[in-house]
């Protein structure tokens, strides 16, 4: 197993491409750490099912709740070495329609997605340093890489999240590795509705269909495992970007 009694904290998984990955690496051995804002519930059934899993409710948006969760990881395991940044919101709102994009509504995406992310990967960094072996993966988005998306705002979050990845990337090693992976649409509670993308990404895709959130966790704890991988942005998106 490639993360036997390694700590893994995954932000964001309490269900969806979230709670996959956290399956999927206490599948490979990992101590892991579920973690959502607001489904309490359903994140400390998530942890109860996992072997020697943890769960920590926190706001990645706000600093204090963000710094008591990586407390409590090392209180409780006393390490950390991987911290998969998955945790995001949203807006739909096309892309045309510029005056129902607030300034609120910016604010909050950028402050989840990007200062979120960039301040418990901050916080986390000495640990993940001590590790010796640290790996942060970001979860981004297509919609970071083309001019696509459930909103202006969420695709420019996600674009400035891959280059956070690389900046990252550039000053954090030889210690600790930064990269990224970019789904395209992968079928999670979120898009469940979404029928109408679902069917047109399944006759333009080269591999004909959308994306499970196991897709996604697959490519998760295999970056994660890359250990001469640093500073890559991966999309996972069935070949949507050759289309």
């Amino acid at each position: 197993m490639r993360f036997e009694n390694k700590v893994v904290l995954v932000t964001g998984s309490s269900s969806g491409i979230g709670e996959e990955t956290a399956r999927l690496f206490a599948t490979e051995g990992a101590l892991v750490v579920v973690n959502s804002s607001s489904s309490v519930v359903a994140g400390e059934a998530v942890a109860a099912s996992l072997p020697g899993a943890i769960y920590v409710q926190a706001d990645i948006s706000d600093a204090a709740a963000s710094a008591r969760l990586i407390d409590a990881t090392i209180e409780h395991h006393g390490r950390l070495d991987v911290l998969v940044n998955n945790a995001g919101v949203t807006e739909v709102i096309p892309h045309a329609d510029l005056d129902a994009v607030t300034d609120e509504i910016f604010s909050r995406i950028l402050d989840v997605n990007v200062l979120g992310t960039f301040r418990l990967t901050k916080f986390a960094m000495p640990h993940l340093r001590a590790s010796g072996s640290g790996s942060v993966v970001n979860v981004t988005s297509l919609a970071g890489l083309r001019p696509t998306g459930s909103s202006v705002p969420y695709a420019a979050s996600k674009a400035a999240l891959n280059h956070l990845t690389v900046l990252l990337a550039n000053v954090c090693g030889p210690e600790v590795r930064v990269n990224a992976v970019a789904p395209g649409l992968i079928r999670t509670p979120w898009t469940e509705e979404w029928d109408t993308l679902h069917n047109a990404v399944s006759h333009i895709a080269p591999l004909k269909r959308s994306g499970e959130a196991i897709d996604v966790a697959n490519a998760i704890v295999d970056v994660a495992a890359s250990a001469y991988m640093t500073g890559q942005v991966v999309a996972i998106d069935g070949g949507m970007t050759l289309r």
